[in-house]
């Protein structure tokens, strides 16, 4: 559905997007990862043709976007990172006015409007005002006003930024719900952690270039090791990591703070002699549990960017021996 080919964007002396090329296949949600400045908006902006590539093309549905800009927004349901709709407007008029401007009749336009506001839980609401609306429930209603005239590929960028849990969560299933119609969605993010909930593919990208794509087993499979195993004692472990470290030949530890540690290995880490191990030292174990490699550990194998932070693991896959 997508064909990224050798993509370039300079902005004078800066190269915001470095020649990359990536596809995106029909009904499937595609991850596009990667810091604040990686050059993720700069990409979706090409895409949906606000910007131009200073170098290489886009194929959407067979369409050059580049040559055919027009064509290709028209099949294109797009959700900016901050809401285009209109603040006076009510969310029932913002929604029959952007069906408008994709040429769908009065009758249409209404009735489609009616079914989205019912579909995205904003009926009750709908005559109010768009800037009466909460952060959850207009990013809902944007996402509402790009599909009114039924996309066949929806461009979101940063869909759940700066909305409460409880709205993120809508937000996620109401994108599932759109991928089982059929719709191919492009979604850029630097939440790792939702990108892994709803995406079937993923590619990073840092300083302009893509440093791995695949689906999120693929890219689990890159990371050193995979097990790691967290563990919290009742002392100080800051003297033993060292023997730790020679008594798990091939594991790496990595002390989290005074009383807490991970380790780190491709083999399954057993629990009783590192228990024992630490009952010799006078040490009690109060607190031990499986953990899996995230996104996040993928991610910075790959860029060396920084440590990841091990809170991001706590609760997440674990299950306490």
């Amino acid at each position: 559905m997508i064909v990224a080919s050798k993509l370039k964007k300079k902005y004078g002396d800066f190269t915001a997007v470095d020649g990359i090329s990536f596809t995106v296949k029909q009904g499937e949600i595609f991850g596009f990862l990667g810091p604040n400045g990686a050059g993720k908006t700069s990409t979706i902006n090409m895409m949906i043709g606000l910007s131009r590539p200073t170098e290489g093309e886009i194929i959407i549905d067979g369409i050059d976007v580049r040559r055919q800009t027009k064509k290709a927004q028209a099949i294109m349901g797009i959700v900016p990172d901050v809401s285009n709709l209109y603040n006076e407007m009510t969310g029932f008029e913002n929604l029959c006015f952007c069906a408008s401007l994709y040429g769908l009749p009065k009758k249409e336009r209404e009735h489609k409007a009616r079914q989205l506001l019912e579909r995205f839980q904003l009926t009750g609401i709908e005559e109010r005002p768009f800037k009466a609306y909460s952060k959850g429930m207009r990013r809902k209603l944007t996402i509402a006003a790009a599909i009114i005239h039924s996309p066949r590929v929806l461009f979101l960028d940063e869909p759940t930024a700066g909305i409460d849990i409880v709205s993120a969560r809508q937000v996620r299933e109401l994108v599932l719900g759109l991928k089982e119609l059929g719709t191919t969605i492009f979604v850029t993010t630097h939440n790792i952690e939702e990108a892994e909930r709803i995406c079937d593919r993923l590619a990073f990208i840092a300083n302009g270039k893509i440093v791995a794509d695949g689906s999120v087993k693929e890219l689990m499979d890159q990371v050193s090791h995979r097990q790691a195993m967290q563990v919290v004692t009742d002392a100080n472990v800051g003297g033993l990591i060292g023997g730790l470290q020679a008594r798990f030949e091939g594991s790496i530890i990595e002390q989290i703070d005074d009383r807490s540690m991970l380790l780190k290995s491709r083999n399954q880490i057993p629990l009783l002699p590192l228990v024992e191990y630490l009952s010799r030292h006078g040490i009690s174990v109060y607190e031990a549990k499986y953990v899996r490699p995230s996104l996040e550990d993928v991610f910075i194998s790959l860029t060396g960017s920084e440590k990841p932070l091990i809170s991001r693991n706590k609760g997440k896959g674990g299950q306490k021996p």
